[in-house]
């Protein structure tokens, strides 16, 4: 790749939060120009964690960029199922084992579950030591990398014990997506697609007319992506950072989403695939309570079927079974129910109180597949 071509592709821009604010970095090549972000790492002591999938493609360019550290490596298995309390004990354990102290850095080289359980295990170590995102998967690049929400499930539930820790940086090298497998790419895609449904009409355009080259993994226009993503989602966690407001939008879809992948199972349906299903719940439910039109719905659903992705619940998921996984939602308040629905593309905000009744025929008519 030529020079000027890298430049091109080459983004920067900033969460601002203060004396916490940091640099999210995204284009090609980032893992091997440690130059650029491996001098944010100012402690001796690196913890080094990712997965089975990821680690044969990227650690030892990994390794390579944190020579001179004293570095431990944690290589888990792949899959949702790793966001556990038993893995925060391992990893707690290890960084015990280093000796680390109050600048050690844990660096999370993966996607959103190595993101989340590296995050979390950083917030939990001495009471919160730094921590590096460099995120592997699309999804973890426009979403669970940027704004420090981290944390681990419960069987009960998904991200129900974690904590705000924001990292010192995070290093999207959009390289590593040529590895990625298609099915965890459209999962990228929804959530990059939920951008739009709840603030910018225009992307849902750009994303239309960009389809394609989204899809074969055009370097320019996943650039173009990722940056529109993480420019959206930065400007929200300046404004709110522990989501006391405005934040929870960029939850759209993801109350039925986080219900779907409790009920089915981890890793039977992909976070971006539970997050388009709750889309097109979301958005018929707010059709259904007159807040959007039928028509709204139908192109977000036309929309999410034209990426590949999923639209309708699993056929073995009854409604009253997600219904009641809905109960444990984060955003609910002394037993209300409250949701993220949408008057449009581009205007979502939060309905508090909607009846149950309500929500179980928004759920039913979302089919099953």
């Amino acid at each position: 790749m030529p020079p000027e071509t890298i430049v091109e592709l080459s983004r920067e821009l900033r969460v601002e939060l203060g004396d916490r604010s940091y640099p999210i970095l995204i284009g090609p090549g980032l893992l091997g120009q440690p130059d650029r972000w491996a001098p944010l790492l100012r402690g001796r002591q690196v913890l080094l964690v990712t997965d089975s999938n990821v680690a044969p493609h990227y650690l030892d360019s990994a390794r390579a960029a944190l020579c001179g550290k004293s570095l431990d490596v944690v290589i888990l298995p792949a899959g949702e199922a790793q966001k556990s309390m038993a893995n925060l004990d391992s990893l707690m354990q290890r960084l015990a084992g280093l000796g680390a102290s109050r600048d050690a850095c844990v660096v999370a080289l993966g996607g959103g579950v190595i993101g989340d359980l590296s995050g979390f295990a950083a917030a939990c170590w001495m009471r919160g030591v730094p921590f590096l995102q460099l995120p592997t998967t699309l999804l973890a690049m426009v979403d669970s990398s940027v704004g420090g929400k981290t944390a681990i499930n419960l069987p009960q539930g998904k991200n129900l014990v974690g904590a705000f820790h924001q990292p010192l940086a995070v290093v999207a090298d959009t390289d590593t997506l040529a590895t990625l497998p298609d099915r965890e790419l459209r999962s990228g895609l929804a959530e990059v697609i939920k951008y739009g449904a709840i603030t910018d009409a225009a992307f849902l355009d750009w994303l239309d007319q960009h389809r394609d080259a989204l899809l074969a993994r055009d370097a320019a226009a996943l650039t173009e992506a990722i940056e529109r993503s993480c420019r959206h989602k930065a400007d929200i966690v300046a404004r709110d950072e522990t989501e006391r407001g405005e934040r929870a939008l960029l939850n759209f879809g993801h109350s039925f989403g986080h219900a779907i992948e409790a009920i089915a199972g981890y890793g039977e349906v992909l976070h971006g695939e539970a997050v388009a299903i709750g889309m097109c719940m979301a958005a018929r439910l707010a059709a259904r309570l007159e807040m959007a039109s039928g028509d709204d719905a139908e192109r977000l659903s036309s929309l999410l079927q034209a990426f590949g992705l999923p639209t309708q619940r699993p056929a073995n998921l009854a409604p009253e079974k997600l219904l009641d996984a809905m109960r444990l939602d984060k955003k609910n308040l002394s037993g209300r129910l409250r949701l993220i629905l949408w008057r449009g593309a581009g205007r979502a905000e939060m309905v508090d109180g909607v009846e149950s009744a309500d929500i179980l025929r928004a759920i039913a008519a979302a089919g099953a597949a």
